[in-house]
């Protein structure tokens, strides 16, 4: 069955991906051509290899779209679908999150594999500490999840079978509601978490820059950020609400003497945006004093500026361990791909006092993990990641709970806005070819008329007049079909007519418009894979 499904793959594709051995075309390559002419004394000039390139090329395309014509029922069957392939903190845990995980300056690149992929039309990747997701724009459901699934797999060394247990898998409405509700915070460890919502932003500043994100993904995610907006403005989802910093930060105290969680000494590694809400969580639990590690003064100087209820000294990066072995608890928040910390390090690290609980706090918000799990296992240390964050997100659970019921509300709101955009989407199509074959008779029709009359017989006046009249003629015969062939949407029922009125209209001026879709983007993903 895989055999066969791949084949006709290649088939719709034709070239090379067409499962055809390179040396087995009867054209020689262009470059290889010109070699053997070299060779021989003959020199071409390179306006005919380019032309003779150029040749091969269309016919190449000709060809494919040929081989697309007798395979294209099956991409007739199902339309284009939106989907959304990934895991979270709530499907994976860190270790399988961490080796999936792109950081956000290789979003661009991420999201021009994907849509080189030969069943996505377009794609967008959001990856943050809690999650990594991919959202696609695929030609074919179960191919295009083949596809994204392969990808994932190549990237992370974790074979398919094994990642198919810890992946969801959502499509078209469903998929477009969990963006939503991940945009309004409802997804997230903590309930109504205000950082998520930048993060989404950033995908559609970062898939406008790299061309990936399409009409479609783009549209879905901007509507995402409105419905984020407005759940947070409309409701008091945020009231109280903590971030993963906070809920970071909450848990140390947990953790510490109760005595003593104020007096201990923290360390937080890593000046981003998850550390300064680090230490801004720090001063609203009464904290006087923290250590700062970073790469750079000048981002610390700056936190400093900011927040002057809190003593912030400053260490570089060579300082790190000499500042941890004076912690008694000690955040981490960095882009490091690998373990700042090992066991090792915590071997050597002094031991902490038994005021303290006689144990050094390692508190881990990154992903990739910066400690080790391995330092779990030195008795002098405890690690807790973004995992064990559920031990504090638990309270008030039910009023969270009563929260995310107001927010479902607008949801729903902006799920039904988008799904009316898409669904208008459909019948566009038809409304220009339609009016194509309307303007195509009109014309015909037109210069017969005129040629009757005879040119000297005509002034501009009476031109213009029989060049209105038949375009009023037809305008007034189409109006009723165009009427019909638009809705808002918001009516199911009023919807279903739409579209019936679509396929009638197809068939009855043989407009062959979902055919030509399907031809069109298997062009482009031909063009694509020529280039």
């Amino acid at each position: 069955m895989m055999a066969s499904t791949t084949s006709a793959t290649a088939a719709a594709f034709g070239g090379a991906a067409a499962g055809k051995p390179r040396g087995s075309s009867s054209a020689p390559c262009p470059r290889v051509a010109a070699a053997g002419r070299r060779r021989s004394g003959v020199v071409r000039c390179d306006a005919g290899v380019e032309a003779q390139a150029q040749a091969v090329a269309k016919a190449a395309s000709i060809a494919a779209l040929e081989q697309f014509k007798i395979s294209a029922d099956r991409y007739m069957k199902e339309k284009s679908s939106i989907a959304v392939i990934g895991l979270s903190v709530h499907t994976a845990p860190v270790e399988m999150r961490e080796k999936l995980a792109v950081a956000e300056e290789l979003w661009p690149r991420a999201i021009q594999e994907l849509t080189n992929l030969n069943h996505i039309e377009e794609a967008a990747v959001l990856s943050t500490c809690n999650r990594m997701e991919i959202y696609v724009m695929a030609l074919s459901w179960n191919r295009g999840i083949r596809e994204v699934v392969d990808w994932m797999s190549k990237k992370s060394g974790i074979p398919a079978s094994e990642l198919r247990e810890h992946l969801f898998m959502l499509r078209d409405s469903d998929a477009t509601r969990h963006l939503f509700e991940v945009s309004a915070g409802l997804d997230s460890l903590v309930l109504g978490e205000g950082q998520i919502l930048a993060q989404v932003k950033q995908v559609v500043r970062s898939g406008q820059n790299s061309g990936g994100l399409g009409k479609n993904i783009d549209r879905m995610f901007k509507d995402a950020i409105t419905a984020g907006k407005r759940v947070r403005c409309e409701t008091n989802i945020s009231a109280g609400a903590v971030s993963v910093s906070s809920a970071a930060v909450e848990l140390a105290l947990m953790k510490l003497p109760k005595t003593e969680s104020l007096s201990a000494r923290m360390l937080l590694i890593g000046a981003g945006k998850m550390g300064k809400l680090v230490i801004k969580h720090l001063i609203a639990k009464g904290c006087k004093k923290v250590v700062v590690v970073n790469r750079s003064v000048e981002r610390v100087d700056a936190i400093r500026e900011e927040m002057k209820d809190i003593e912030i000294v400053y260490k570089p990066l060579s300082e790190m361990y000499e500042a941890a072995a004076e912690a008694d608890v000690v955040f981490t928040s960095t882009a490091s791909e690998t373990p700042l910390f090992t066991k090792e390090h915590a071997e050597a690290l002094p031991p902490i006092s038994d005021t303290m609980g006689g144990v050094r706090l390692f508190v881990d918000i990154s992903v990739p993990r910066n400690v080790s799990a391995c330092v779990s296992q030195v008795g002098s240390a405890r690690v807790y990641n973004v995992d064990d964050l559920k031990e504090v997100v638990e309270a008030n659970k039910e009023d969270r709970l009563r929260k995310a019921m107001e927010a479902q509300t607008i949801i729903t709101q902006e799920l039904k806005r988008f799904e009316a955009w898409r669904d208008s989407l459909e019948t566009v199509p038809t409304i220009k070819k339609l009016r194509s074959y309307a303007d195509r008779i009109r014309a015909s029709e037109l210069e017969k008329c005129l040629q009757k009359i005879g040119e000297d017989n005509l002034n501009k006046k009476m031109r213009r007049a029989i060049e209105e009249l038949s375009t009023g003629i037809v305008n007034k015969l189409l109006h009723g079909p165009l009427q019909h062939l638009r809705c808002d949407g918001s009516d199911s029922r009023t919807l279903d007519e739409t579209l019936e009125n679509m396929h009638a209209l197809n068939r009855m001026f043989s407009l062959d418009t979902e055919k030509a879709i399907i031809e069109q983007k298997i062009k482009a993903k031909v063009e694509k894979t020529q280039n």
